[in-house]
């Protein structure tokens, strides 16, 4: 019986140790900062950052960057109103990564990018010091040998795979040619054949019929882990499940213990209010927009009482806090002088986020004679048919998405009638989600958005 006690004792003491190496503290859980494409905002992580939440990755080492004024100039070399030249977003990234290192005392830092965002940390690590203080960089998406490859066409844009920009960053580096910069664990994630801008046709960039010069496995890279996502697109190999439990192994060396968002009781919503400028969108504060945000009927859309929030934009550009549960959906409410009122429709958020970015839209020339105008949104990734359904208000599937590749993130429907319930459905693979909402009297200038999480 001693002998049995003794090997139990040391077989549980193994146990304990095998834990203690394979399930690391919080706290040497490294920093991880993610960085979002062109023309995009820091809210496309969301569901990125829940999941790492929901493997006991600590929030507060988990930080996705706002890049002020995020769609990239025609020509890289020159100044264009409200848009941003890859050094600018280089230097914002290396700024950003020295904050998070002072706040939380880590030496190193993982960057994770969508599309345009992996410019900005290859730029980093290789000309900005990023050797120093990056760890592992995960690249979903990026156009690493560029969008087209034609030095006639458009020659200094940052997506021209033949331009100084590209292939500065391709040329060979150490004894093997590497196209990644040493030092650093690299990662990339594409897709098969369903990314839009890795298409050896121009028909996504207005070319149709001409040869890009760019093929499928574009965003590979010599040197890195080069990992494909069958059937996913081009945001979905960044903001995927799939995308986050490739980024999560290649960090940790082990499997996640779920892909799934784990809800929480009680959650707690804020974000910016942005807008948008001659150049794009300037994911700066929209000051003096106001805020409404009220729950609303899971079945109808109908408000439940009063305003949860109502609130006037200042110069931090913050809505909230909201405080709220992960079973009620709401409607944000945005108004601000230029644009139009505009109604957005979420369903239930499952945690908590400081990254609940609004931003509103004008009314285009072209529906103003319209009752209602209600577009059905799908931020971090694309509707693929027949990959995908799509049902909008009862049309399966949804108006204006072609089938083949994946590269229409919305659906618009013109309504002959406002004051209605408008029901928007999604479902591809495992993902299931409904968002409810309400048309709203164009006249009155104002529209609606039924935006999904997934």
């Amino acid at each position: 019986m001693l002998l049995l006690r003794r090997a139990l004792v040391a077989l549980f003491g193994a146990l304990a140790v095998v834990a203690c190496t394979t399930t690391p503290a919080p706290t040497t859980l490294p920093p991880i900062v993610f960085v979002h494409g062109n023309g995009d905002s820091a809210a496309l992580w969301t569901t990125t950052l829940w999941r790492f939440e929901s493997n006991g990755w600590p929030s507060d080492r988990l930080v996705a960057l706002n890049m002020p004024y995020p769609t990239a100039r025609d020509d890289d070399t020159k100044p264009q109103a409200g848009r941003s030249s890859s050094e600018e977003q280089m230097r914002t990234l290396a700024a950003e990564v020295e904050r998070v290192r002072q706040a939380t005392g880590a030496s190193k830092v993982v960057l994770m990018g969508n599309s345009r965002g992996g410019n900005a940390i290859r730029s980093y690590i290789q000309v900005g010091g990023g050797t120093e203080t990056v760890s592992h960089a995960i690249l979903g998406g990026t156009p690493s040998h560029g969008v087209w490859a034609n030095a006639a066409f458009q020659p200094n844009s940052e997506f021209n795979g033949a331009g100084p920009f590209l292939t500065g960053l391709n040329a060979p580096k150490g004894t093997n040619g590497d196209e990644v910069t040493p030092g650093v664990a690299w990662l990339t994630m594409r897709s098969d054949n369903n990314d839009k801008y890795a298409q050896p046709d121009g028909a996504w960039i207005g070319a149709r019929g001409t040869p890009t010069h760019v093929t499928f496995d574009g965003p590979a890279l010599k040197g890195a882990t080069n990992v494909v996502l069958p059937g996913r697109d081009h945001r979905e190999v960044a903001y995927h499940a799939e995308a986050f439990a490739q980024a999560y192994r290649f960090i940790t060396g082990r499997e996640p213990a779920t892909t799934a968002i784990t809800p929480q009781t009680r959650v707690v919503l804020n974000g910016l209010v942005t807008g948008t400028g001659p150049g794009g969108p300037t994911n700066l504060p929209l000051v003096g927009a106001t805020v409404e945000v009220y729950a609303v009927d899971a079945a109808s859309g109908e408000r439940r009482g009063e305003a949860l929030v109502r609130t006037t934009i200042a110069g931090d550009g913050r809505w909230g806090p909201l405080v709220t549960d992960s079973s009620t959906p709401l409607e944000f409410v945005i108004s601000a002088t230029g644009y139009a009122t505009h109604h957005i429709y979420r369903s239930p958020f499952a945690r908590s986020s400081s990254i609940v970015h609004l931003r509103p839209e004008r009314l285009a020339d072209a529906d103003r004679g319209a009752a209602a105008v209600v577009t059905f949104v799908r931020p971090r990734g694309y509707f693929g048919l027949p990959r995908d359904r799509i049902v909008f208000d009862g049309n399966d599937p949804a108006p204006g998405i072609p089938t083949g590749v994946a590269g229409v993130a919305s659906s618009k429907l013109v309504l002959p009638s406002a004051g209605r319930t408008v029901v928007g459905d999604y479902r591809s693979g495992a993902i299931a989600e409904r968002v409810v909402g309400r048309s709203w009297p164009a006249a009155d200038n104002q529209l609606a958005t039924l935006e999904l999480h997934y």
